[in-house]
């Protein structure tokens, strides 16, 4: 498959009262055409601030691109004018934003917002926008979807919202999808749904995905590979099959072991990852994860380990090998 987005060392920083917090640092990945790429982590883990940094969405100030690449066909994202970045967004990459109450305008009906981009970057005239949108709202699977043009944000439940919201992001027919936790709010059983519709929109058009969440189990069923954040790195990155067979990673395997799992003998508990993630005003020389650690050795302390090797398309930041205990060579 064709490379389609390679995010190369970037770094994002957001200056508070506090001090400056060091929210991405130095990551890296890359999306292949028609490829679906997992981004999982616990909240505050930089997940968002990445793929909000790729498109320049981050409020500035206080936060502030420090470096790195972005680059899409041919072009650095982070190297282009508004004006240009203003006809990628939407256009040619899709954003599905966490909360759709707060992402849609309150005051404004759904079939205005989804007619806007439509207008805007493939320069419908409005009966041709309004004719688009009631198509993309029955791709979405929501009934008497003329009638429902005309309602508010507020008229449509949670679940019919994110299908908005879906069908908004898909509204230009974009290479790449970016969905940004889209069912963290939603019901289980609306989640499931969820997932399908984007699953069955992605085989049928043929886009890219980048899916961030913390849950490992909607990654198993949706993606190809995944990212694994901790305190705005990258700790593993592999085939998804590769995580759940053989995590490298100490981080990784603390998530695995904190998920309930049909195969579990029914009094065993969960185990969950003891402390709490760092707040990083400065960037750490050693492993930011090692607070929290059961492998940690004296070497963890003194550097901080870069993504290392440890398998065919497999790679994990961590000096130790968590089958043997003993420091990777």
């Amino acid at each position: 498959m064709a490379e389609l987005l390679s995010v190369k060392n970037l770094e994002t920083r957001f200056r508070t009262r506090e001090g400056v917090v060091h929210a991405v640092n130095g990551v890296s990945f890359k999306l292949n055409e028609g490829e679906t790429l997992g981004i999982v982590g616990e909240s505050g883990c930089g997940k968002t601030v990445s793929v909000l940094s790729i498109l320049r969405l981050i409020p500035m100030p206080p936060g502030e691109i420090i470096s790195g690449s972005v680059d899409f066909q041919g072009k650095d994202l982070l190297k282009l004018s508004p004006e240009e970045l203003r006809h990628v967004r939407g256009a040619q990459i899709g954003f599905v934003f966490q909360d759709p109450m707060t992402s849609f305008n309150p005051v404004l009906t759904i079939g205005r917002q989804l007619m806007e981009p439509l207008e805007i970057h493939l320069g419908m005239n409005k009966q041709q926008a309004w004719d688009r949108a009631v198509e993309l709202l029955n791709m979405v699977q929501i009934p008497n979807a003329a009638d429902r043009l005309k309602d508010y944000p507020h008229q449509f439940s949670g679940g019919m919202r994110q299908r908005a919201m879906i069908a908004m992001a898909l509204s230009c027919s974009p290479q790449v999808l970016i969905a940004d936790e889209p069912t963290t709010a939603l019901d289980v059983t609306i989640q499931a749904q969820i997932i399908e519709l984007v699953k069955s929109l992605r085989d049928e058009l043929g886009m890219a995905i980048i899916w961030i969440t913390h849950d490992l189990g909607v990654v198993a069923g949706l993606a190809e590979r995944v990212n694994v954040m901790y305190a705005g790195y990258v700790v593993e990155e592999s085939k998804v099959k590769d995580i759940y067979q053989s995590p490298e990673h100490p981080y990784t395997l603390g998530l695995l072991r904190s998920l309930p799992r049909l195969d579990m003998e029914e009094k065993k508990r969960l185990i969950s990852i003891e402390g709490v993630p760092p707040v990083l005003f400065k960037i750490p020389k050693f492993c930011p994860f090692v607070s929290r650690c059961t492998y940690r050795m004296e070497k963890c302390l003194q550097e901080n380990p870069p993504l290392l090797p440890v398998g065919k398309d497999h790679k994990a930041a961590c000096w130790v090998n968590t089958r043997t205990g003993e420091v990777r060579q």
